[in-house]
């Protein structure tokens, strides 16, 4: 019987709210910018492509009036399904890139006349158990997918979204599907309940400014794990097993009777 193939599907959620945002840059110059926090964003999800050929990523903007996908948007085009066929894999981490930011522009101008304080950040993850839950009822024969979902939390909570969100929360638990934070500014009480209900890693920064650092440690903990053979290529490596001790032979001990 063939073995199932297991894909891993990272859905990360970015708090986008312009107002945090705004008040960061105001206060200090110097601190994580969102073009930059965006980047290290891209370089994390890239690198999670990079480590297995049917890893999946999905990227969830969190805004105050909406949520919405930076990625995947819509169905590609001929066009660019021909352009990936032809120029490979790196070619298509740009296309990723290049998408993300466009959408990133057109969430931050469609939403100019009124903003909230708050964060959507509970519509955001029922967007992405819903996209979760086709991707797999979309599963092939043989294949099996190994959701996760990373928020990445800048505002304050909401005390308005806690029954919503809880609920949110224990169908995350029911599907066994993790929830992991990195929480920019003041800890997240509601993030914390949902990383430990679902076994994910909560995680609050001290220097906002090595976000991509945090990332990548993160990362390595949660989806790396030894195989000796190469998830890409099927080649099986040549891992030399740790010498085994001969035990040495016990000399007979001398019976001495006492009379």
């Amino acid at each position: 019987m063939a073995e199932e193939e297991e894909s891993s599907l990272l859905v990360v959620i970015v708090d986008v709210n312009p107002i945090w945002w705004g008040k960061m840059r105001i206060q200090d110059e110097n601190d994580l910018k969102f073009t930059q926090c965006m980047e290290s964003i891209l370089v994390y999800v890239n690198s999670h492509l990079m480590m297995h050929r049917s890893n999946k990523v999905a990227i969830i903007a969190s805004h105050t009036n909406s949520s919405c996908f930076l990625y995947p948007t819509a169905t590609p085009t001929t066009e660019e399904e021909e352009d990936f066929l032809r120029d490979g894999k790196y070619e298509h981490f740009a296309k990723i890139d290049d998408t993300i930011f466009k959408e990133v522009k057109k969430l931050m101008t469609a939403h100019t006349a009124e903003l909230h304080i708050d964060t959507l950040l509970t519509g955001s993850l029922a967007m992405a158990l819903c996209y979760i839950h086709r991707l797999e009822k979309e599963c092939i024969a043989g294949e099996k997918l190994k959701p996760r979902i990373l928020v990445i939390k800048a505002s304050d909570d909401s005390a308005s979204q806690y029954m919503d969100f809880m609920n949110i929360i224990f169908t995350a638990q029911k599907q066994n599907i993790l929830i992991d934070a990195c929480v920019l500014d003041k800890d997240s009480g509601l993030l914390q309940q949902a990383c430990d209900i679902t076994g994910g890693i909560y995680l609050k920064i001290p220097q906002r400014t090595g976000l991509l650092q945090y990332l990548l440690v993160s990362s390595e903990n949660i989806f790396c794990a030894f195989s000796p053979i190469c998830s890409t290529c099927h080649t099986a490596f040549k891992i030399k097993g740790a010498p085994t001790l001969k035990k040495k032979k016990k000399k007979s001990a001398a019976v001495v009777s006492i009379m």
